[in-house]
């Protein structure tokens, strides 16, 4: 089994194609929630508060549909995280989501962000939708992104 598609024992392997240009209607999607500390938008505790996130699930014998992990930057110095669960959680922001959100997926470094969102923009535009919130789906951590040789991101926006 080569490195690229080894299981690395931490993030899933992502299939970008059931995400790419896709339309999702979601009623009351569940999902917990929780902050990320960054500075100037980089994250300083993704990986501690990803681990809190999902020993929570873990403990409440509930699943991660698709490892579905959103992304919102509040701030300069906040991100706040959205995973998918499929269950209420105990000791957990749960929280719900619903409405219509088109999707797109990206691959390379994060640097190329600023890109990817003015082209996810005109994306929104060509199809004649408003966008009202974006989001971000960081579909592995840099070390399994590393591991299967991409780095996908997925853009998930209201509209």
């Amino acid at each position: 089994m080569s490195q690229a598609t080894q299981n690395t024992g931490c993030c899933p392997q992502f299939n970008p194609a059931p995400w790419d240009e896709r339309v999702c209607e979601w009623n009351k999607k569940k999902f917990i929630k929780d902050k990320v500390f960054t500075l100037f938008h980089v994250p300083l505790n993704f990986g501690s508060v990803i681990k809190r996130m999902t020993k929570k699930v873990e403990a409440a014998n509930a699943d991660m549909p698709d490892w579905l992990c959103l992304s919102d930057h509040t701030s300069k110095w906040n991100m706040d995280l959205y995973l998918a669960v499929d269950k209420n959680i105990p000791d957990a922001d749960n929280f719900t989501l619903s409405g219509t959100f088109l999707t797109k997926v990206y691959e390379g470094d994060y640097k190329e962000t600023g890109k990817w969102c003015k082209d996810f923009a005109n994306y929104v535009k060509n199809k004649k939708r408003d966008l009202r919130r974006i989001y971000m789906w960081y579909t592995t951590c840099p070390k399994c992104a590393k591991a299967y040789g991409k780095n996908y991101v997925v853009i998930v926006g209201e509209v």
